[in-house]
C-alpha cells in the first residue's frame, strides 16, 4: 500500500487522479484543499480529505509516511491572476515552496508538481519543447518561479521532483464555477441551456487539447517510473484546433444551431499552443483518447450536473 497526498484533491485534475488510484488499488490517498476553488463535493470517497491552505504549515504533519506528493493546488485562472498578482505569488510560489518543505522535511520519494503550457506564451515555435521557456503573464511568471524553486530543492536537499506542463485537460469534473469557464465546459452549459455561448476575440486562437484520463496514465508512470525523476514533460496531445473549430464540434455533438457571442479578447494569452510530446512519448506514453470521445464524457457529466441542479 502506497501513501500518496494530492493538493487540490477537489480540482478537476485532483479529484479526477484521487479517482483513478482508489479505483486502481494499492493506495491509501490523503487529499488537501481549502475549497477556495475546489469543490468538496467532487473528492471521491474514500480520499481522507483536510481541508487546508497549502500555505499553513499545519499541513506538515499530513506529509509524515507519505511516499508520492502530487502538487495541484494553484491560483490558475490567467485572467485573474492579471488582476491580482499578489494573491497569485503567494499561492502558486508561497504555497508551492511549502510544499517542497513539508515534502523535504518528511522524506517524500517524489514530488510530481504542475507547472504549465502557459510557460511557452511568448514562444513561437510550434509544436514546442519542453525548453522553450518564455512566460509573460503572472500566472506563468509564478509557474516559472516553482520550477526554479523545485531545482533548488532538488540541488540543495536531493527532494526528487518532476514537473509537468499540461496544455489544456479537459473531461469530467472540469470547473465550470471560474469566473471565466474553461472552454468546453462554458460552451456546453450555454448550449444545453439553449443560450449563447461567448467566444473571447476572433475564435482563431488554437489550442492543444487532452482527456484528463489520458494525463492520468502519465501521473502512475511518474510513481513507477524512474526515468521521470529530475525531468519535465509537456502533456498535450499533439494536436491543436482552434476555438471555433471546437464550437462547430461541440454543437454538432449537441444537435444545436445556436450562434456564439463574440467579446473583445482575454488579456495574457497565448495566440496558439502545441505541445511536443516526444520526451513523454519516448517513455511509452502516448494520448489514447480523441476529441470526440473525450468532449462526450464532458457532455455526460455537465449534463449530470445539470440534472441535479448543481448548475
Amino acid at each position: 500500500m502506497l501513501n500518496v497526498l494530492i493538493t487540490g484533491v477537489a480540482g478537476f485534475i485532483g479529484s479526477n487522479l484521487a479517482d483513478r488510484l482508489l479505483s486502481e488499488g494499492g493506495y491509501k490517498v490523503i487529499g488537501i484543499d481549502n475549497l477556495s476553488y475546489g469543490i468538496e463535493e467532487q473528492i471521491p470517497d474514500g480520499v481522507e480529505f483536510h481541508k487546508l491552505d497549502i500555505r499553513d504549515n499545519s499541513i506538515y504533519s499530513l506529509f509524515k509516511d507519505i511516499d508520492f506528493v502530487f502538487h495541484f493546488a494553484a491560483k490558475n485562472c490567467i485572467s485573474d491572476c492579471q488582476i491580482d498578482p499578489v494573491e497569485t505569488a503567494s499561492i502558486n510560489v508561497t504555497g508551492t515552496v511549502n510544499v517542497f518543505e513539508a515534502s523535504k522535511r518528511a522524506g517524500v520519494k517524489k514530488v510530481v508538481y504542475a507547472e504549465s503550457s502557459a510557460l511557452y506564451e511568448g514562444s513561437d515555435k510550434l509544436p514546442t519543447p519542453e525548453s522553450e521557456v518564455k512566460p509573460k503573464s503572472f500566472y506563468s511568471v509564478s509557474k516559472l518561479a516553482s520550477m526554479y524553486f523545485a531545482e533548488a530543492y532538488t540541488r540543495y536537499f536531493d527532494l526528487n521532483t518532476t514537473a509537468l506542463r499540461y496544455f489544456c485537460v479537459y473531461g469530467p469534473r472540469q470547473d465550470y464555477r471560474r469566473s471565466i469557464p474553461p472552454l468546453f465546459s462554458s460552451f456546453i452549459i450555454k448550449l444545453l441551456r439553449n443560450e449563447k455561448p461567448v467566444i473571447f476575440g476572433t475564435g482563431e486562437k488554437r489550442r492543444d487539447f487532452i482527456h484528463v484520463d489520458d494525463i492520468n496514465d502519465f501521473h502512475l508512470m511518474c510513481m513507477n517510473d524512474e526515468r521521470t525523476t529530475g525531468k519535465v514533460f509537456n502533456l498535450g496531445s499533439g494536436i491543436n484546433y482552434s476555438v471555433n473549430d471546437i464550437y462547430e464540434i461541440i454543437s454538432k455533438l449537441l444537435d444545436s444551431n445556436t450562434n456564439p457571442e463574440y467579446k473583445a479578447d482575454l488579456p495574457g494569452e497565448a495566440f496558439a499552443n502545441l505541445a511536443d510530446i516526444s520526451s513523454a512519448q519516448s517513455l511509452g506514453w502516448s494520448p489514447k483518447i480523441d476529441l470526440e470521445s473525450g468532449l462526450k464524457t464532458s457532455i455526460d457529466f455537465i449534463k449530470n450536473e445539470l440534472a441535479k441542479g448543481n448548475i
